[in-house]
């Protein structure tokens, strides 16, 4: 196991670890990971962490990625003119993560057109034994901020992305 330090310092009061050495070169070189903790807002009153919550933990993660690479959403909307939206998702539920669970969101961009971005993501617990709870591939689209058409992904975005297929 590596240490991997990860955007917003100690965010969980600890740096989470992960299995770096089981991926590719490619893999890891365009993977962003994101800690997050299972709130009680997460959870049905058994504990037991919502469907739904799986999504917003891995929006979270895209939107910090972005953030690492370009400053975020509000920064490109008032600079390109333009947004990222979710075009099509797919899920995949494994395990539950229930209240308190330290989680490890996996974003890895594989697929890069014209107008966007297509990601695999994994939510993992970490805390406790490792173990992958869901995996979501989820593409997103360049919109134009003022019409929500799709527009291209600008070449000084571009640039930035990994160079993926």
């Amino acid at each position: 196991m590596s240490r991997l330090a990860t955007l917003g310092g100690d965010l969980l009061g600890r740096i989470c670890s992960a299995r770096v050495n089981e991926l590719s070169e490619e893999h890891r070189a365009h993977r962003f990971e994101w800690p997050v903790r299972v709130y009680y807002e997460d959870t049905d009153c058994g504990g037991v962490v919502y469907h739904t919550s799986y999504l917003r933990f891995m929006e979270r993660a895209r939107t910090e990625w972005l953030r690492t690479i370009r400053g975020g959403q509000s920064g490109i909307r008032a600079e390109l003119g333009i947004l990222f939206a979710v075009r099509r998702l797919e899920m995949d539920y494994l395990k539950p993560a229930t209240l308190d669970d330290e989680l490890r969101v996996d974003s890895t961009a594989h697929g890069r057109r014209r107008t966007g971005i297509v990601f695999d993501q994994r939510v993992w617990r970490v805390s406790g034994q490792t173990r992958e709870l869901c995996h979501a591939r989820v593409e997103v689209v360049c919109i134009d901020a003022s019409t929500h058409r799709p527009r291209a992904i600008p070449e000084t975005i571009r640039a930035e992305l990994p160079d993926v297929r």
